[in-house]
């Protein structure tokens, strides 16, 4: 309504954003939308099997793979808006 936009042309906007984010925070790690949000990714390493204390009895943990974790932050400016 502010815009003056059509659905259909909103919709279509975020879908570039969306897989243009996608495949920066790919590439490099990164992802700004600024005035809104930052999208990080970082590697977390693999765990080995064993024997670990979870609240004072011994469980037996499977091995996990490594994988990539994607975390989105609110900038600066929008915390100090609200």
């Amino acid at each position: 309504d502010e815009c003056e936009l059509k659905k259909g042309d909103v919709t279509k906007v975020m879908d570039a954003l969306a897989s243009l984010g996608a495949s920066e925070a790919a590439k490099t790690g990164k992802f700004t939308v600024p005035g809104l949000v930052m999208i990080k990714t970082r590697q977390k390493p693999a765990t080995k099997a064993g024997k670990k204390e979870i609240f004072g009895k011994i469980c037996m943990v499977k091995a996990k793979p490594a994988k990539t974790v994607v975390k989105a932050y609110c900038v600066a400016a929008l915390k100090n808006q609200i």
